[in-house]
């Protein structure tokens, strides 16, 4: 399949509103561009008209890519219900609610069986999966069993960009701590690296840029300057009921364009199965 995954650094770096911008963009360029996210762990949701719960984020990257929701983007939906339980929503239809523990034990095979049966159909539909990966790649407690990073990259065979916020500061810690504790197999999946939420002049981080490249031997594709908006996202409070317009959605992809390499982002996600 042609595509590319996003994962981040850490959580609230921005890896579902680039996925957005992405399947915008491709769609604005009349491609076949659908959205994926093999388990997503968010308090928000939202009911389809034909009764699928399903995260915000994964509806949004939806509309962004002009292509009704499929309850195959986000085949694993887990919702915190309290009380160290979680409700676990399979295809969009709520299922059983179990603790963390007995997941991680008894739902990682059948997850993994169902992640690459969704991967197949919307391959089998779109000409691009944009993939969404989910906190870090590298909480090595958790790598055995984990069904949302660089396992399904693997499955998918597909290449990662990696996504850091620098509003925090750390920035260069992160990634290359990121890329130093995949292995090397995973490590040289990481074709790009994104850097968002950049307040100040761009100019001045010249030698960060440098710094990162030459360190890690990964293209940085862009520095995205600090974006406020409106779009709806699965971590932390709803910012509102309503669903993003047209509109916002473009004015995020066009800023999003504006000062990443999209050519180079295209390349990769052209790439054959040679270069991978």
């Amino acid at each position: 399949m042609k595509g590319l995954m996003v994962q981040g650094t850490a959580s609230s770096v921005g890896k579902s509103l680039v996925c957005t911008a992405i399947c915008r963009l491709l769609a604005n360029e009349e491609k076949s561009v659908a959205p994926f996210k093999s388990q997503n762990m968010s308090s928000l949701s939202i009911h389809t008209a034909e009764g699928f719960e399903v995260s915000v984020s994964q509806a949004l990257q939806a509309r962004a890519a002009k292509t009704p929701y499929l309850a195959d983007m986000n085949p694993i939906l887990l919702k915190p219900s309290g009380n160290m339980e979680t409700d676990l929503i399979i295809l969009g239809k709520k299922e059983n609610r179990m603790n963390g523990m007995r997941y991680r034990e008894q739902f990682f095979e059948e997850g993994q069986q169902l992640i690459i049966s969704s991967l197949r159909k919307l391959s089998d539909s779109y000409e691009y999966l944009i993939l969404e990966g989910a906190g870090s790649p590298v909480e090595m407690n958790l790598k055995d069993r984990e069904l949302v990073n660089m396992r399904v990259a693997d499955l998918a065979d597909v290449p990662v960009i990696l996504v850091a916020n620098i509003e925090y500061g750390g920035v260069f810690a992160s990634i290359v701590g990121t890329l130093a504790l995949l292995p090397e197999a995973q490590r040289d999946r990481v074709k790009g690296i994104i850097i968002n939420k950049f307040q100040g002049d761009i100019s001045l981080f010249q030698d960060g840029i440098d710094y990162i490249e030459s360190y890690t031997g990964v293209d940085v594709l862009g520095v995205v300057p600090y974006f406020p908006n409106e779009l709806e996202e699965e971590d932390g409070v709803a910012k509102d009921t309503k669903a993003s317009t047209d509109e916002q959605i473009n004015n995020w992809a066009n800023h999003f364009k504006k000062h990443v390499k999209w050519e180079e982002i295209v390349a990769i996600l052209e790439c054959d199965e040679e270069n991978k």
